[in-house]
């Protein structure tokens, strides 16, 4: 009778993994529109809720308190994070979250190896196998992700190199296959722990060198692998749920990595091991940025027939995207044809200026693509860019020398007029020049993103007598 119950409880949980693979499935389509997206991320929800109680159904499991409190802890440190985390802080808390989740399959994979250890064997090749691959890969995407979080919070350096280091990040990856074929030869807890350490070590070495300008690449690379590493142990595990989820994640970010490289003309290669967005140097640029008041900018806004507004990470760090949907809805009601142009890869993660955007309460239909708005520029009369560098920066097309030449970017340059508000003189991530400030048709707009837009709302006021 009592393992009649447990047969049924078990196949409760088994069907109840389907129901959230199929949440899982439907959340993340509905994810891929932000009309629908917010409705996906509930359904996706639904399918983990689902799911993670599916598992106290299991027969054997053990150590329901723990668990329990685990649950409890997680749920409280991520509501509290969720509330209290800055919109500007996103891309950090993404590589985090990610590289938790990352930290989560080699626990699992490390606990597996440690019980076989002391069992004196594993169930299967299969399961010793990818229970290691698995935490070579979830070790390597904790590390770097944490690495990619301190460096986007800025309590590191844009990127540490030294002479030989690709070399050097060889023969310690080397190492970590090396260490993972002996405990998979002959387990035993002195090479597991080895392993471990070798394997998070790389994840350091590996994201070390890497600069500012690639990191929405690195943070999809690592949401990439961490879902492989959640596949890998779910097969370990023995759980449906596991393997789907991770299999989808891991899909999605390779996908998504693969998008975002190619939006910078990037190998996925070439963004591990070589370097870029550190500093290089462009051409010599000739001529001088031309400064310009804020009065004058909203005339010529005020009487433009169109305006695309470009936003950037400066944006996002004067928390400027609400004074400038403001700016953009005086223009509209004045019969200004207003968009927004969005590069791949502005920000520091994927869709981070669609996010910020999308916060203010800004149309969807207002927001272009690359590729959707780079033939408009040439029939703009004034180009607004707030806080964005590299992505507008025109030596990508003009000068092979550049460490950015051949990385696609919005044709601002080719507008009638380009206004660029910008609260100092300095380089962007990528550490050059951009020559757009130079451009005959360029002025600079000094200044904090949040007070330069609200400026330019009130001259858009007195220009409307004050209403």
């Amino acid at each position: 009778m009592i393992a009649d119950a447990g047969g049924l409880l078990a196949l409760v949980a088994k069907s109840s993994y389907l129901v959230a693979a199929t949440l899982f499935l439907l959340g993340l389509q509905r994810m891929a529109s932000p009309l629908t997206a917010r409705s996906g991320i509930r359904w996706a929800g639904a399918g983990m809720l689902i799911a993670t109680g599916a598992t106290f159904l299991l027969p054997g499991l053990g150590n329901i308190g723990l668990i329990l409190l685990a649950i409890a802890l997680g749920t409280a440190l991520a509501w509290v994070s969720g509330k209290k985390v800055a919109i500007t802080d996103m891309p950090q808390m993404v590589a985090l979250y990610n590289g938790l989740g990352g930290g989560s399959a080699a626990a699992i994979g490390a606990v597996e190896l440690l019980r076989w250890s002391h069992a004196g064997a594993a169930p299967s090749a299969v399961a010793l196998v990818l229970a290691v691959l698995g935490a070579l890969i979830g070790s390597v995407a904790l590390s770097g992700s944490v690495v990619a979080w301190a460096k986007l919070d800025g309590r590191m350096d844009k990127r540490y190199a030294f002479a030989g280091q690709q070399a050097f990040n060889a023969l310690v990856f080397l190492a970590a296959v090396a260490l993972g074929a002996v405990v998979v030869h002959s387990l035993g807890v002195p090479p597991v722990v080895a392993f471990f350490a070798c394997a998070l070590a790389l994840g350091v070495l590996m994201t070390l060198p890497i600069g500012g300008a690639d990191m929405p690449v690195v943070i999809s690379l690592y949401n990439a692998l961490t879902g492989l590493a959640v596949a890998f142990e779910g097969y370990v595990l023995g759980n449906e749920a596991l393997i789907i989820a991770g299999t989808m994640v891991g899909a999605a970010g390779m996908l998504l990595t693969r998008l975002m490289a190619k939006a910078m003309n990037r190998s996925i290669r070439s963004v591990l091991f070589a370097s870029f967005g550190g500093g290089g140097q462009a051409q010599a640029i000739e001529g001088a940025q031309k400064p310009i008041e804020a009065g004058d900018v909203a005339a010529m806004m005020a009487y433009a027939e169109r305006v695309v507004i470009v936003p950037g990470y400066g944006m996002a760090v004067a928390q400027a995207q609400h004074k400038i949907w403001e700016l953009a809805q005086r223009l509209i009601e004045r019969g200004v044809k207003v968009k927004f142009a969005i590069h791949p890869v502005a920000g520091r993660m994927p869709g981070h200026m669609n996010v910020l955007l999308a916060e203010a309460g800004v149309p969807y239909d207002l927001i272009a693509d690359m590729d959707d708005i780079n033939p408009e520029f040439a029939s703009t009369d004034v180009s607004l860019v707030i806080g964005a560098n590299d992505v507008v920066n025109p030596v990508a097309k003009t000068d092979p020398a550049s460490p950015i030449y051949g990385m696609p970017i919005l044709d601002v340059v080719d507008s009638k007029n380009v206004v660029v508000i910008k609260r100092g003189k300095g380089t962007g991530f990528a550490g050059i020049e951009n020559a757009l400030f130079y451009a005959d048709n360029a002025r600079m707009l000094y200044g904090d993103g949040a007070e330069v837009a609200g400026a330019l709302v009130g001259e858009l006021k007195a220009l409307d007598g004050g209403h």
